[in-house]
């Protein structure tokens, strides 16, 4: 088996690994390799056909193909190499890789690793869907790959269990292709995804929202021909005597996505329940010195304008390890989530530098401030008009404001 080094490597080609490779770059690592697993570039943006993207870094509405195009125009005019149609089977805690593609297997000695490998979406298995399994379930991811990329129609009549920003989109994009969606059930007391899609996507084309409802049955042999929903109480049961059949010949589930942390777990890289991420620094290096975590893979976002510039960072950070900056050993702060905080991300900091805090809220609230304390002396306050649990919030910290600090604390009051 062939044996080659790299500076760095980049694993994953979508928004998050394109925009570390480029830092990288940018930043003076001349030896870069990106290695991706589909055929082209872009990731996921290539089937986002909706605009929306790029509004906070273009100060455009870009679609997710034209955003991409920026990012890949750029990665190759810097002449970063790309291993396209490869998959990284294994990744030691020594930054070794292991990789297949048509031209056999190779391993990589890498200096410095980014893990950009995203996110996929929960499956009809991953959530015990009750019920046979006809024809016509899928991911609302699949479902807007087989519309938008290979042109094959889904369904004629759709429910979507689950209001993620993928099924949201999926239930205007299946109006405008002609069918007709009965609606959209939620399991949680509120919606999962962004108001703004809410607003666009459901509001403005009719199509119902129900919260505290889930499909408790699925019906069908051959293709599926309806679901029974319910209204759902406190311990997630079906509320007796609220059961109503609706028929449908598709099901489309957004119900979640998972980061796909299988290599992170190889390299015994240590996680964080609550992103079910790695644990990262405020430069994004996990547990293993050299090794990376930007993008989905780490925290599922809500914008891929803070995907890029998140990665941005963890590239130019990466970069600097490889010509042997950043390798001293530093006193560190630990974050820590506090009242209603889902979680907070970085975990920990040096302090010696700014950054910026990533939390989301465990539940919708207005006119509350965002806290973060060092003890009781308060270090930053965001007051926010209104929090959302499918919106990240974001809150700048500088160095200076972290002296003697030995921990933080992030609270919603």
């Amino acid at each position: 088996m062939q044996t080659i080094k790299r500076d760095l490597v980049v694993i994953g080609g979508g928004p998050a690994g394109l925009s570390a490779a480029i830092a990288a770059r940018d930043n003076g690592c001349k030896d870069v390799l990106l290695i991706e697993r589909d055929r082209i570039l872009g990731g996921i943006l290539n089937q986002c056909i909706h605009d929306g993207f790029g509004l906070h870094r273009f100060g455009e509405a870009l679609s997710g193909p034209e955003y991409a195009q920026r990012y890949i125009d750029r990665f190759h005019s810097l002449g970063i190499e790309a291993m396209l149609g490869t998959i990284v089977l294994g990744l030691g805690a020594n930054r070794s890789l292991q990789v297949s593609s048509r031209g056999g297997f190779m391993q990589i000695d890498a200096g410095a690793v980014v893990l950009a490998m995203g996110c996929r979406e929960r499956t009809a298995g991953a959530i015990s869907l009750p019920g046979t399994r006809p024809a016509g379930i899928y991911t609302a991811g699949a479902a807007q790959n087989l519309i938008n990329l290979q042109n094959i129609m889904v369904g004629e009549r759709a429910v979507i269990l689950g209001s993620g920003d993928i099924g949201l989109i999926m239930a205007r994009r299946l109006t405008l292709e002609g069918a007709k969606v009965e609606a959209v059930f939620e399991v949680l007391p509120y919606a999962s995804g962004l108001p703004r899609n809410i607003q666009q996507c459901l509001n403005d084309y009719g199509i119902p929202l129900y919260l505290g409802t889930s499909v408790i049955e699925v019906h069908g042999k051959e293709r599926l021909t309806g679901v029974t929903v319910a209204e759902i109480d406190p311990l997630r049961r079906p509320v007796p005597g609220t059961e109503r059949l609706v028929p449908c010949d598709t099901l489309l589930l957004s119900v979640g996505l998972i980061p796909e942390n299988e290599l992170s777990r190889s390299a015994s890289v240590i996680m964080e329940d609550r992103t079910s991420g790695a644990a990262v620094d405020d430069t994004f290096m996990t547990s293993i010195p050299g090794v990376f975590s930007c993008g989905n893979v780490l925290h599922v976002h809500d914008l891929v304008d803070w995907v890029s510039e998140e990665a941005a960072l963890a590239g130019a950070c990466a970069a600097a390890y490889v010509q042997g900056e950043a390798r001293a050993a530093e006193p560190r702060i630990a974050i820590s989530p506090g009242p209603g905080v889902r979680y907070v991300l970085p975990q920990t900091v040096s302090g010696r530098r700014d950054f910026t805090l990533s939390l989301r809220v465990t539940e919708p609230a207005r006119e509350q401030a965002v806290w973060v304390r060092a003890g009781k002396r308060k270090v930053a306050r965001k007051k926010l008009m209104r929090l959302h649990p499918a919106e990240m919030i974001r809150v700048n910290i500088k160095a200076e404001k972290l002296q003697d600090a030995r921990e933080l604390e992030v609270s919603v009051e």
